[in-house]
């Protein structure tokens, strides 16, 4: 078992991991926006449904694989980027959505939580991360390491569920305004096309 001062400090650091601008801020934000709070909402799980596989992945040291395997990391981040590219053409091609109330997400509720899954998962740099940022603030000494690395998985999903679920709140309710408007809602699939873009290169240029 972890020391609750030393979990309070890691909790603090991932909060702060999670409010930095990253992938996963600007992919729920873009998504929220335009879709509404519910849908930002079941991207946010998908998301830190995504971290659980990390999680385990790290505690299984399987994480390792993507660290030492250029092979491994490399189809990884293609996968992801042609996912990205996916998205972006469909936004480009997107037109304005017909908004009654609180509006009616264009993907099922399933698409939306697979699509944050998908996200997740094909980032080889959230394992990366994962296998050496958690390892900081775990100890033989206390016993299992992989069990340790399960706790600190968990706290790091909090902490992201807590930070991505407040973006996907405000950017709802920005979207549900913005969505009257056929123009602007054009203007955001466009702007949301380009971000999707920027990521994929982003992450095609990502060395290990």
């Amino acid at each position: 078992m972890i020391p609750l001062d030393i979990l309070g400090t890691y909790f603090v650091a991932c909060l702060i991991l999670a409010i930095a601008p990253g992938p996963d801020n600007i992919f729920v934000l873009t998504q929220s926006a335009l879709q509404g709070r519910k849908a930002g909402l079941l991207v946010v799980m998908g998301l830190c449904t995504g971290l659980l596989f990390h999680t385990s992945a790290v505690a299984l040291g399987v994480a390792v694989i993507f660290k030492t395997s250029a092979l491994a990391f490399t189809l990884l981040k293609v996968a992801g980027a042609a996912y990205l590219l996916y998205l972006a053409w469909g936004a480009f091609r997107s037109g304005a959505m017909t908004i009654e109330g609180t509006g009616n997400p264009v993907l099922k509720n399933g698409q939306l939580y697979r699509r944050g899954i998908f996200m997740n998962i094909t980032n080889p740099k959230v394992s990366i991360f994962f296998l050496a940022f958690l390892p900081q603030f775990a100890s033989p000494a206390r016993g299992s390491l992989a069990l340790q690395m399960l706790e600190l998985g968990f706290v790091f999903i909090l902490s992201a569920i807590l930070v991505f679920g407040a973006i996907a709140l405000a950017a709802g309710s920005l979207g549900e305004w913005l969505n009257r408007s056929a123009s602007v809602q054009r203007w955001i699939n466009r702007l949301a096309g380009t971000v999707f873009v920027g990521l994929a290169i982003k992450l095609l240029l990502t060395e290990r």
